[in-house]
C-alpha cells in the first residue's frame, strides 16, 4: 500500500535510517545498558500520546486481551489477586477485574501521569496504585506486601529493560507469584529478520492510520507513519526475541511456558509458577 508516493517499506527504512535504527542496531541494543532514555515515559506528553494516539491502534489489541482473559479464567479460575506491572491506564488489570469479579488488583507504574489515568478508572475498593520503578530490584518490596499474586500481567513495558535486567525481573515476578500463579506478558519483541521487522511496522502504521481516521483525524498515512517511526520513546526500546525470553522464564522456575499469540513483533507469552506439591 502506498501513500504520498512512498511505500510503507520506504517509510520504515527512511525512519530507521534517520534514527540510525537498523535491525542489527536494534538487536545490539538488547544488551545495551539502561540509560536515562526511559525517563521520557515520566513525561506527561509521552504517556498521553501513547494512550491517546498509539494504544488504540495496536493491531488486534482486542484479540490479545481476549486471549489474556481466556487464559486467566481457564488456568487460574479462582484467582484473587492480580498485579499489573507497568500498568499504564490499567487496561489489562481492569479488564481482568471486570471479567473476574473476585479479583483485587495492584497497579504499578513509575509514571505519575499513567497512575493518574489508572486511578481514575479503577474501583478504589478493589485496587490500589503504587508508584515504583521496576528497573531497580527494590520495586518489588511494596508489591510483595500485597501479594502473592495469582495473576501477573504486563503490557508493553518490560521491553524497555536491557536483557540482564529482564532476566532479573522475571525472577522477581516468580517470587511474587502465588503457587500455581500465572505470568502473562504482552510485549513488543525483536524480529528475527529485517523482513518481519518491516512487515510489523507496515501493519502497525496501517492500524494506526485506520484508528486515526475512525476518530475523525485528517492526517495522511505518511504523516501518521512519520510520527510513529520518529517517536521519541522509541529510543528507550530494548527488544529481545520471544524465544529467548521464554527460555529465561524457564530458567527462573516458570513451567508451562509458552507463546500464546504472536504477530510479527507483537507477542503474548508467559508461564506458571509450579503449584505446591501435595503430600502423599
Amino acid at each position: 500500500m502506498r501513500s504520498g508516493g512512498r511505500s510503507a517499506r520506504g517509510l520504515v527504512k527512511a525512519g530507521n535510517e534517520s534514527l540510525g535504527r537498523t535491525i542489527d542496531r536494534q538487536e545490539t541494543n538488547t544488551t545495551a545498558p539502561m540509560t536515562d532514555e526511559l525517563h521520557i515515559w515520566q513525561r506527561a506528553e509521552t504517556a498521553l500520546t501513547f494512550l491517546d494516539e498509539i494504544r488504540g491502534g495496536i493491531p488486534l489489541a482486542e484479540v490479545q486481551i481476549d486471549v489474556i482473559v481466556r487464559l486467566a479464567r481457564h488456568c487460574v479460575p479462582h484467582a484473587q489477586r492480580v498485579l499489573d506491572l507497568g500498568c499504564g491506564d490499567g487496561i489489562l488489570g481492569r479488564t481482568l477485574m471486570q471479567r473476574m469479579p473476585a479479583l483485587e488488583g495492584v497497579f504499578v507504574d513509575f509514571s505519575e501521569t499513567m497512575l493518574e489515568q489508572a486511578r481514575s478508572r479503577i474501583d478504589p475498593l478493589r485496587a490500589v496504585c503504587l508508584a515504583a520503578d521496576f528497573r531497580q530490584p527494590d520495586w518489588a518490596q511494596a508489591a510483595a506486601a500485597r501479594g502473592p499474586f495469582d495473576l501477573i500481567v504486563s503490557g508493553f513495558a518490560i521491553h524497555h529493560l536491557d536483557d540482564q535486567r529482564k532476566q532479573a525481573l522475571y525472577a522477581e515476578l516468580f517470587a511474587l507469584a502465588a503457587p500455581g500463579g500465572m505470568l502473562m506478558n504482552l510485549e513488543h519483541v525483536a524480529a528475527r529478520s529485517p523482513t518481519a521487522h518491516e512487515a510489523f511496522y507496515e501493519l502497525f502504521i496501517d492500524s494506526l492510520w485506520a484508528e486515526h481516521r475512525r476518530r475523525g483525524g485528517e492526517k495522511t498515512r505518511e504523516q501518521v507513519a512519520s510520527a510513529f517511526l520518529n517517536r521519541p520513546s522509541r529510543a528507550a526500546d530494548r527488544l529481545a526475541p520471544v524465544e529467548d525470553q521464554c527460555r529465561w522464564l524457564e530458567q527462573v522456575g516458570f513451567v508451562e511456558v509458552d507463546c500464546w499469540f504472536k504477530l510479527f513483533e507483537l507477542a503474548l507469552f508467559g508461564g506458571r509458577k509450579p503449584p505446591v506439591a501435595r503430600p502423599n
